[in-house]
């Protein structure tokens, strides 16, 4: 199958190196506005090219594979359906990789282009194809949404397959509504907990120097997503806000539930918050 690759960053790039390494007959071109990271990847002989420009790429590929963030991806499909759309080959398949599903099948249900949206469930805070990793996706989940406008999911699973994931049907909105409980609102929750503790964005907390000096895993693990891709995040964040709002609210009431435990009159009942830890492990265990 020829698979081209519009955006070449950590996942494009990785799934480029999973192609090579899987062998069977895969071909892959890549194109990104710079031209860095496709050079890059052809000079390592990962992509057997390095596209001077989208459409001479996409007329000769059976898989477009959109590889950037979600407001990048929103572009590339107008582009698809509109000035490139002569570009496509007949019988070919668009997908992407990007975090959030509804709004970007619904840009491209509107662009009428042959669609099938991916989410491979992997990453790390490292990006660019310099952090391409080909083992990133091996046994995880990647989720695949209905096919809408004469797209071929089998060939988006051929995708997924052979990179070593396991692929996942969802419904797109669900797949929204699911990430934003174990990817989005995490993120939020680790930037929201750097900027209580040091006073950020607009303050300072005196006692922050004092603090930091003490960290160690506690903190380094629950502000790892908050040293990640910030321009990822807004994209995500912007183009999940509906899922990610009902989870905060989720999670505020919680925050207001364990702020009237601490205040307790008379001090707060160990016993009682021992039995909030204990639930929290057994539902994770569970």
């Amino acid at each position: 199958m020829r698979v081209a690759f519009l955006g070449l960053g950590l996942i494009g790039g990785s799934i480029a190196r999973a192609l090579r390494d899987a062998g069977g007959g895969w071909w892959t071109g890549a194109w990104t506005p710079s031209g860095e990271g496709p050079r890059a990847a052809f000079a390592a002989r990962v992509i057997d090219r390095a596209a001077p420009s989208a459409p001479e790429l996409i007329a000769e590929a059976d898989l477009i594979v959109l590889a950037a963030p979600p407001l990048a991806c929103v572009g590339l499909i107008g582009r698809l359906g509109g000035a490139w759309r002569g570009s496509l080959r007949p019988g070919a398949t668009v997908t992407d990789v990007a975090s959030t599903k509804a709004e970007l099948q619904s840009e491209a249900m509107a662009a009428g282009i042959p669609w099938v949206g991916g989410h491979p469930m992997a990453g790390r805070e490292s990006s660019g194809f310099g952090a391409a990793d080909a083992s990133l996706f091996r046994d995880r989940p990647w989720v695949i949404t209905p096919a809408v406008g004469g797209g071929d999911r089998a060939r988006v699973e051929a995708l997924a397959v052979a990179c070593g994931a396991r692929p996942v049907s969802l419904d797109a909105a669900l797949h929204d509504r699911l990430v934003a409980a174990i990817s989005h609102v995490p993120l939020l929750t680790s930037v929201m907990l750097v900027e209580a503790m040091t006073g950020a964005p607009a303050g300072f907390d005196p006692e922050w120097p004092a603090a930091a000096t003490l960290a160690a895993g506690g903190w380094r693990d629950t502000t790892r997503l908050a040293r990640g891709d910030t321009a990822m995040g807004a994209e995500i964040a912007a183009t999940n806000a509906g899922p990610i709002a009902e989870r905060l609210h989720a999670y505020r009431a919680r925050l207001d539930e364990w702020i009237a435990l601490l205040e307790t009159p008379g001090g707060p009942d160990a016993a009682a918050i021992r039995e909030r830890l204990d639930a929290a492990r057994a539902r994770l265990e569970g």
